[in-house]
């Protein structure tokens, strides 16, 4: 079985000045392959999400990326987002999808369980993300995956995974070896020594 090489799924700072990330976005996303952009803000309010929604989506979808947002199907829908990214304690799958409607991309957070991410792939979900495979500065990580649990998915089904938690140019080599499909990233490329842009081609060069 020949696999594909895994691809970037970028995911925004939990906070941001809109004004300036703008720019950096459209930079980042110039500099090489993103599949992928999550808008994850944390402790805003619903219209801070729609604004930052309202500025970012068309940079995202003039690129040909997906944009997706974390957690609200409802605002998703209403933003004309690509798709939703939902955690265990977010609304359920089933709810997202009837929000969203079927042919919009709807993940599902499964921690380190097979048994999550079988409920997700039989529901329907269009990726399970596992994670957190490092430690990660981003969020509380409820749990530690190892590679072994990317390599049982991708060799039982044709779903992608996603991997995520702490993820760098430096240690994601293991997890695209073991069959993730995307690497969802934060820090790794916001915080990146040489900057965002010279992040993804470092991940684009893996």
């Amino acid at each position: 079985m020949t696999h594909v090489p895994a691809e970037l799924y970028l995911i925004t700072p939990p906070r941001l000045d809109l004004t300036s990330f703008a720019d950096t976005l459209a930079a980042t996303l110039d500099a090489g392959e993103v599949s992928c952009v999550q808008l994850r803000l944390k402790d805003v309010s619903d219209d801070d999400v729609r604004r930052a929604c309202e500025t970012l989506c068309p940079i995202v979808q003039d690129r040909d990326i997906a944009f997706v947002l974390n957690d609200r199907p409802d605002l998703a829908k209403e933003m004309g987002c690509d798709g939703v990214h939902v955690g265990q304690d977010d609304t359920p799958y089933k709810k997202a999808r009837e929000i969203m409607g079927k042919d919009a991309i709807v993940g599902v957070t499964c921690h380190d369980s097979k048994h999550l991410a079988m409920i997700a792939g039989e529901q329907g979900a269009d990726y399970v993300a596992f994670g957190a495979f490092y430690p990660t500065q981003t969020k509380e990580p409820k749990a530690k995956a190892e590679p072994w649990i990317l390599e049982w998915w991708s060799t039982m089904f044709e779903i992608p995974c996603v991997a995520i938690g702490g993820i760098t140019p430096d240690n994601a080599t293991p997890l695209v070896e073991a069959g993730a499909d995307f690497l969802a990233v934060a820090g790794g490329v916001w915080d990146y020594k040489d900057g965002p842009q010279a992040a993804v081609r470092a991940f684009n060069a893996l």
